[in-house]
């Protein structure tokens, strides 16, 4: 891989890596039993933020398309990991997210040509499994309602992560605009289904403050567009596969923070899981990272074109 590459990789990298954090900021800072709010804290306040700096409003057909990505991304993703973590047990939740990079991998080659290569789906499988040995449990219920949910939710953020490289973004337009309209459009499509599932916002503390200053700016503003810019650099399955770094950096976080313990079998499924995310971003035969993503209206004709809060494990509390 290239330095461009690599540098691109790893910055990309940071985004899966901070949504890990959710499930810690959320259970120690945040109020309980809020997911939506807490949903909505995330998206528009650093949404708007993002198109404030940016001085850049959609044009044209930008309206509809952001509103669609942010459906997808964030509007319609959010609510529904929420509803399948609050209806099954977290690790039953995090491997049905691990399962996103397969739904990238069917749609990319379906919307962009990209090559379903036997080495990246075995990896997407690879890392599903190992996410499986970090998270699940022997007591683990399955509730289909949840099980719906959780494959739905993996399904729009895949389909997001795909039709985010595919439409690229307009002539002139930096990442920070368009990850601002997403979060917006996201955002807007949060808060009423907030208002009538939760009611009234709760009342805020200093912690809650801070967390949620958190979840803004870095959690979602700042991670969101390095998830996006990422999109438009690489290909949308490598990307996808950088997922499960979520759940494992919630496991970690889990054990250095809050005490709680990994297993032998733990530590296999965390080497597996990342050994996968590894191989999935070895590149092709060909397509390094351009420096500048091509204009949003032109065809994707090279190979080179995810997931997702997978670790917002948010079933014990709590996006």
């Amino acid at each position: 891989m290239t330095v461009n590459r690599v540098t691109t990789t790893l910055l990309t990298a940071l985004a899966p890596i901070s949504w890990g954090s959710t499930y810690f900021v959320a259970s120690e800072l945040l109020p309980p039993d809020r997911p939506l709010f807490t949903g909505a804290m995330r998206a528009l306040p650093a949404g708007l933020l993002l198109v404030a700096l940016s001085r850049t409003l959609p044009k044209g057909a930008w309206w509809w398309k952001s509103a669609v990505l942010g459906t997808l991304n964030i509007g319609a993703f959010f609510p529904l990991l929420f509803l399948a973590a609050y209806r099954l047990p977290g690790g039953v939740a995090a491997v049905l997210g691990s399962a996103g990079p397969l739904f990238v991998v069917g749609l990319a080659a379906l919307l962009l040509g990209e090559r379903a290569r036997l080495r990246t789906v075995l990896a997407a499988v690879a890392a599903a499994f190992g996410v499986s040995m970090v998270v699940l449990t022997a007591q683990a219920e399955l509730d289909l309602i949840g099980v719906i949910a959780g494959v739905v939710s993996s399904a729009a953020m895949g389909a997001g992560t795909v039709m985010t490289k595919r439409w690229g973004r307009p002539e002139g337009v930096g990442p920070l605009a368009v990850t601002g309209w997403q979060l917006t459009a996201g955002g807007l499509v949060i808060i009423p289904i907030a208002a009538l599932v939760e009611g009234a916002p709760p009342a805020l503390d200093g912690k809650a403050f801070l967390g949620y200053g958190y979840m803004m700016l870095i959690n979602t503003g700042a991670a969101y567009f390095l998830w996006f810019r990422g999109i438009g650099r690489l290909t949308a399955t490598s990307v996808t596969l950088l997922g499960p770094l979520s759940p494992l950096t919630a496991a970690v976080i889990g054990w250095a923070a809050l005490g709680q313990s990994l297993s032998p079998v733990q530590l296999v499924g965390m080497a597996i899981a990342f050994g996968a995310t590894v191989v999935g971003q070895l590149p092709g035969k060909a397509a390094p990272v351009a420096d500048e993503p091509a204009a949003a209206e032109e065809p994707f004709s090279s190979p080179e074109e995810t997931n997702r809060n997978v670790s917002m494990d948010l079933g014990k509390a709590k996006v």
